[in-house]
């Protein structure tokens, strides 16, 4: 009997140099597993791999040296530990997430839930290549958000509140951009510079900032055999619905465009940025 291995290869089992040896690719979300899902995925890869497990670059974990005819056990094992296969070839793959503003002080944004959140809006869509998100909590830019086909990082629009403000200057000293200023016991904010990195609202003692925790989202990275940049075309984006009809209006964009085995980077490129940025602008504009 002929085995199926692009079916296979779209289930999460990659082909190994070993002749009938897979590489499970598990499905991990933001890079978080519970202590359940891990003690499952050790005990899977000590009955029927070799022991150990692989994490990827993508927060992923794999487990090599499946056997083919162990295939169905292997599924029916990881699921009693809440665990399930992930995915390769084209399609939405795993989404990654740094810790963001539920462990890391730096954080501006939950990353994890908006990660859970795009896994169930878009995991495993079938598109004409690899499609990645990556979020990422802060202009510290753990994971790199840049890198991926669409990533997105947490920001804080800011606004000076006079009537709280003490005069201590402390946020001039944490902003990094040098967007602060003191003029005559008054904080000035020139918004030109500011990254919404939220540094200023985060030091301040008594908080004398209003604030909007919001999105900037980058398109069209890449970091493989072609590295690219991904370019932000909306400075900042204020509320989450509004980020995710971007989102929509992006993979959209890349599922009409795209042709066969083209990342969406050079679907851009070839279709033409200003299509592409008008396309966006006219959601984010018009809602």
């Amino acid at each position: 009997m002929a085995v199926d291995y692009a079916t296979l290869k779209k289930g999460g089992f990659m082909r190994q140099k070993q002749k009938n040896n897979f590489s499970l690719r598990l499905r991990v979300v933001g890079g978080n597993l519970t202590a359940k899902q891990l003690a499952t995925i050790a005990e899977v890869s000590d009955k029927y791999g070799e022991g150990y497990v692989h994490l990827t670059s993508r927060q992923s974990v794999e487990i090599p040296f499946i056997k083919l005819d162990d295939i169905d056990e292997v599924k029916a094992a990881l699921a009693k530990g809440d665990t399930e296969p992930g995915v390769c070839g084209p399609r939405v793959r795993t989404i990654t997430a740094c810790q963001g503003a539920a462990v890391c002080p730096s954080g501006c944004i939950d990353t994890y839930a908006l990660a859970k959140e795009l896994d169930e809006r878009y995991f495993a869509r079938e598109l004409p290549h690899k499609f990645k998100f990556g979020i990422t909590g802060c202009q510290n830019n753990c994971l790199k958000a840049e890198e991926n086909d669409v990533g997105i990082k947490g920001g804080i629009k800011v606004e000076w509140r006079e009537a709280d403000c003490i005069g201590c200057g402390v946020c001039v000293k944490a902003c990094r951009q040098g967007a602060l200023t003191m003029e005559d016991g008054k904080i000035v904010l020139d918004k030109e510079k500011c990254n919404f990195c939220g540094r200023c609202f985060k030091a301040c003692p008594t908080e004398a900032w209003d604030t909007i925790h919001g999105y900037i989202v980058s398109f069209g990275g890449l970091f493989g055999n072609h590295i690219n940049k991904g370019e932000t075309v909306i400075p900042f984006i204020e509320d989450k619905e509004t980020l995710m009809k971007i989102c929509d209006t992006a993979i959209q964009f890349f599922d009409d465009n795209a042709k066969a085995g083209e990342r969406f980077k050079f679907t851009i490129d070839r279709v033409g940025r200003e299509k592409f940025t008008n396309t966006i602008l006219e959601v984010y504009n018009n809602g």
